[in-house]
């Protein structure tokens, strides 16, 4: 078997390990969303560095919910220095800035993805949305953040803070896959656990709507005839310069 077919079937064996162990998290992730929504309330997502690709995966694309707010400063990306997320991630004090300026409160519920979980910015967002009274989901890597410590001055982790635990099963450090000839291990699952888990989640809180006589809103391709049209909508609706 060629080393790009064997990531293939470790990328799917996580996978399975995320769809028999983690549905009940996912579940009672959804239905807390689903209670925001139906009550006013928002559905926010944060992360940062590579995290930061499952909020964007959420919000504002083709067969995504409008009811998705996505909390993504530039500077906790990965696109203007190599570095830089890495370090200003690690202030704390910043997150708890993103959760005043978003006006998270009690109505809400929030998505905080981190796969080690231990930074002070995705800490900080997590005991600042609970102070607000805000239902907090943790989305991170159990293998990792258990056997780590804490980077804000809590000393807790993402996982000890949020009302939901999702598991997205990496290893430990994430890349866990094995090249023949390579010290190292590449082959990095929690995007691809993470984006699965995230699409999974948004699609069972539509469900839940949809149950509840809510017609969820959601957006077409812009590519689509008539997308442009039909986005507008949603997009004068539920963002609005900040409804």
């Amino acid at each position: 078997m060629s080393t790009a077919s064997r990531y293939f079937e470790y990328a799917q064996n996580k996978l399975q390990e995320v769809l028999e162990q983690e549905m009940p998290n996912i579940q009672k992730a959804a239905d807390l969303i689903t209670e925001s929504c139906k009550n006013g309330g928002k559905f926010y997502v944060f992360g940062s560095g590579h995290s930061h690709m499952i909020t964007e995966e959420l919000y504002l694309r083709a067969g995504g919910l409008a009811l998705v707010h996505g909390i993504l400063p530039p500077e906790l990306m990965l696109h203007q220095m190599s570095k830089k997320s890495s370090y200003m991630e690690r202030i704390e004090g910043y997150g708890k800035a993103l959760v005043e300026l978003y006006k998270v409160d009690e109505k809400d519920s929030i998505l905080v993805i981190s796969n080690s979980g231990r930074n002070a910015a995705p800490v900080d967002v997590c005991l600042a949305a609970k102070e607000k009274g805000a239902k907090v989901i943790a989305m991170t890597s159990m293998r990792h953040s258990t056997v780590c410590t804490s980077r804000h001055s809590s000393g807790k982790k993402i996982y000890e803070i949020a009302d939901v635990v999702i598991d997205n099963c990496a290893e430990k450090g994430d890349a866990g896959f094995e090249v023949e000839g390579l010290r190292t291990p590449m082959g990095p699952v929690s995007s691809v656990t993470g984006i699965v888990i995230a699409e999974a989640l948004a699609c069972q809180v539509a469900a839940n709507l949809a149950a509840a006589g809510i017609e969820p809103p959601v957006f077409i391709s812009s590519n689509m005839d008539g997308g442009d049209a039909y986005n507008d909508q949603l997009f004068e609706t539920y963002y609005g310069y900040w409804k």
